[in-house]
């Protein structure tokens, strides 16, 4: 029998690839993933249209309907989206569509290097400045130098939380020759409105967003809005099928009402007050956040974390993306309030 070294096989690309980690970890306070604490819970007549979901079929190849809620939602036309499963998949057609160099700033949500370096493509990531906003300068000479081919900008960004300055994201979107993708993943937790408008004044801006953190993160929805010449070359990529049919009957009759909406408000109420009380806790210098989650800073981030776990909450350890960083996704009233007496307790406090 032969006994292959995969690592040999593998490319030398994916060899040196450190995966995205998404690990099960056992705990009472899941407050790890961003992933709303509410679960958006489908009405009778949305179970109903499920169960009429024909299982045998494969689903609408165009999601055509999803789409049409999407389009009403957000005021684009139908032949402005894209659906993936998710933001991921979408940010790999992206890539697989245009290619490298692809750019971004650091921290921010890994699967954009992640992808490129397991397509073999050019990737880089610029530190962000001491605001946690864009250097626009250092991403202007590289801009210059490499001329990427994608740029992506995650605002609000994760895990900061804040959003960029608009003015240095047009900026960037005014010397970039290649296409500038910014991902809008927490923009309804946001009290900016986001830069859908300017799609008509660019054709090489694209916008990313998910159903994923407003509570249907299980269904893996994510939508792209672009010029649809931009996505012409993207849907050429596109796997077959790749949105099921369960997801795009759920997806849409859960746009269509207020629920998600509400679902929002609360999360938003929250991060208020968990913001607040953070800020009076000794050794935790918090940040402020228009995500569903909150950073911040402690002397021993890898402790903290450790000590938290071991009172049974699951935060975000993001040690090694920022010296002293963690982030707790904004949970549930009673969440919160367990996390901040775990946090206290770990902190010395009472």
């Amino acid at each position: 029998m032969k006994n292959p070294d995969f690592s040999k096989l593998a490319r030398k690309n994916v060899r040196d690839l450190e995966p995205y980690q998404a690990k099960n970890i056992r705990c009472s306070v899941k407050l790890d993933a961003n992933e709303s604490p509410y679960a958006f819970v489908p009405p009778k007549k949305v179970m109903d249209k499920v169960a009429r979901t024909a299982l045998n079929r494969y689903p609408d190849p165009e999601a055509g309907k999803l789409k049409a809620a999407i389009a009403r939602k957000i005021g684009v036309d139908t032949d402005a989206l894209l659906v993936g499963n998710g933001s991921d998949e979408l940010i790999y057609y992206l890539i697989i569509s245009f290619g490298g160099p692809v750019l971004y700033p650091v921290p921010t949500f890994s699967m954009y290097g992640i992808i490129a370096q397991a397509l073999g493509q050019r990737h880089k990531g610029i530190p962000l400045d001491r605001d946690f906003d864009l250097d626009v300068d250092k991403m202007a000479d590289y801009i210059k130098k490499f001329k990427p081919k994608l740029i992506f900008l995650s605002s609000p960004n994760n895990p900061t939380g804040n959003c960029f300055s608009s003015d240095r994201i047009l900026r960037i979107i005014d010397m970039a020759d290649g296409i500038v993708v910014l991902d809008e993943a927490y923009q309804p937790f946001s009290s900016k409105k986001g830069f859908l408008p300017m799609l008509k004044d660019y054709k090489h801006l694209a916008i990313l967003r998910t159903l994923s953190k407003i509570g249907l993160a299980s269904l893996r929805v994510g939508y792209l809005a672009a010029d649809n010449e931009l996505l012409r070359e993207v849907d050429k990529v596109r796997l077959p099928f790749n949105l099921n049919g369960l997801s795009q009957a759920v997806a849409e009759e859960a746009l269509r009402g207020s629920s998600l909406h509400n679902l929002i408000k609360t999360v938003i109420a929250e991060r208020k007050r968990l913001y607040e009380e953070l800020l009076n806790i000794h050794g935790v210098r918090p940040y402020p956040s228009e995500a569903n989650f909150i950073l911040f800073k402690v002397h021993d981030a890898d402790a903290v974390c450790k000590k938290l776990l071991g009172h049974g909450v699951l935060v975000r350890n993001m040690n090694t993306a920022s010296k002293g960083a963690l982030r707790v996704t904004v949970g549930t009233h009673e969440e919160n309030g367990l996390f901040l007496r775990a946090l206290k307790k770990t902190m010395g406090g009472k």
